[in-house]
């Protein structure tokens, strides 16, 4: 693809859909048009700075086009841009601090732009931009694209599989930006980024997108007629523990915008299946000891699980209610198998065991579920290679003529005054 051309057409009417979410993709963020030849000419040669130029103005294009449905080919160019953006952020080239990039949300709802002129911003704002593009791919393989509109939903184990080691690699590029970019922003500059890029929210979806894993997991578990109770009960309280983390990660952010308050409403909403879920199993799991105490704490399980089941329900509504609205899939996974056995099994122990319920009144308190070590774990994500254009011992600079000088003041001056 050449740098001003696209397989793309422009400027065609896009169409008004509301988006199906499995997977919670946060706002995507893409680059705006940045001045980097006015910034960089005479300092780097001018072969890079084209080639830097030219991959960026190809990422906004495609991304614009899009609406950022294009991942492959984002994907692509976003790899190939950051071998040769590493150069800028090197501290031996002294250039960290020369350009002035621009980013904005994709989207109308909750629009933020952000220009800041330091290439760590840059380098997190790409890293993160990898990182949703993947849950929005992992989003759109948990949506089969052949689906008749009823409320039954195929898909394949090898598909949800895939879904997983997506999440897996997202959490990894989100753990990256946290432990190895955030760090060299400038507290300055830190305290001025966009609020989906603060540390709490990167880190909470995250963890989010491994909990996500586990859902998916878990629904394999239910569907695979060898797995034990005991492993949907570990990975019920696994899926719990993930969101609970989640949600306390945004606990200390400033999560009073539109996007963020959809962010914290899925949260709430999976935090309470996920709790459902983990009640259900250990309740099947007590109800097989002899003892009468063990009846009564499994029909305590059932019972809350029934109770907060019906509060999952309300906390799904109201996520796909909250702006910008969205669709809730037809059940699906666990939670399909959940929603029919919970009452179900709720009303039959409950019956069967209301004489000891009334006996041992005492024994009436939900049991504590049990705490399990942490399964999935983000993927390992490192930097490519930094570019062999960077090799400074080879570099031949074009000094700026008097004349240009002049010249490009002139430009700059003019566009100052038009943009007053």
């Amino acid at each position: 693809m050449g740098c001003t051309s696209s397989v793309y057409a422009l400027g065609r009417k896009k169409k008004l859909t509301i988006p199906e979410v499995v997977v919670y993709v946060p706002a995507i963020r893409i680059p705006l048009q940045s001045d980097l030849p006015s910034a960089l000419k005479g300092v780097i040669p001018k072969e890079l700075v084209d080639r830097l130029t030219c991959l960026r103005n190809q990422i906004v294009l495609v991304a614009e086009d899009t609406d950022g449905s294009a991942i492959t080919e984002l994907r692509r160019a976003l790899e190939g841009y950051l071998t040769l953006l590493i150069g800028l952020t090197k501290k031996e080239n002294g250039l960290e601090d020369l350009v002035e990039f621009k980013w904005k949300n994709l989207g109308d709802y909750g629009k933020q732009e952000a220009f800041v002129a330091n290439s760590w911003f840059e380098l997190l704002s790409v890293v993160h931009m990898m990182a949703m593009l993947t849950l929005s791919e992992a989003n759109s393989l948990m949506i089969p694209k052949a689906f008749s509109g009823s409320a039954v939903r195929v898909l394949s184990s090898d598909c949800k599989r895939e879904a997983v080691d997506l999440l897996l690699k997202a959490s990894g590029y989100l753990e990256f930006c946290i432990k190895n970019i955030i760090v060299h922003i400038p507290p300055d500059i830190k305290i001025m980024l966009p609020k989906d890029l603060q540390d709490g929210v990167l880190e909470a979806i995250s963890i989010q997108a491994l909990g996500q894993g586990t859902e998916i997991q878990l629904g394999l578990a239910v569907d695979c007629q060898k797995a034990t109770l005991s492993v949907k009960r570990r990975l019920a309280c696994e899926l719990l523990i993930y969101y609970s983390q989640a949600y306390q990660c945004l606990s200390g952010c400033d999560m009073n915008h539109g996007y963020g308050k959809k962010h914290l409403w899925f949260i709430k909403w999976k935090f309470l299946e996920a709790k459902t879920a983990a009640y259900y199993y250990h309740g099947l799991i007590l109800d097989k000891g002899n003892e009468p105490s063990c009846h009564v704490s499994a029909v305590c399980c059932f019972l809350a699980a029934e109770e907060i089941l019906a509060e999952s329900k309300k906390a799904c509504l109201t996520f796909s209610l909250a702006p910008p609205t969205t669709r809730s899939p037809p059940l699906w996974g666990a939670m399909k198998h959940l929603h029919q056995k919970i009452p179900e099994v709720a009303s039959r122990k409950s019956q069967m065991y209301g004489y000891l319920l009334e006996e041992e009144k005492a024994l009436q308190a939900l049991p504590e579920l049990p705490n399990f070590q942490l399964s999935l774990r983000p993927d390992n994500y490192e930097l490519p290679e930094i570019d062999q254009a960077w090799n400074t011992e080879k570099w031949e600079i074009e000094s700026q003529t008097l004349k240009e000088h002049l010249k490009d003041c002139e430009n700059n001056t003019g566009s100052d005054t038009e943009s007053e």
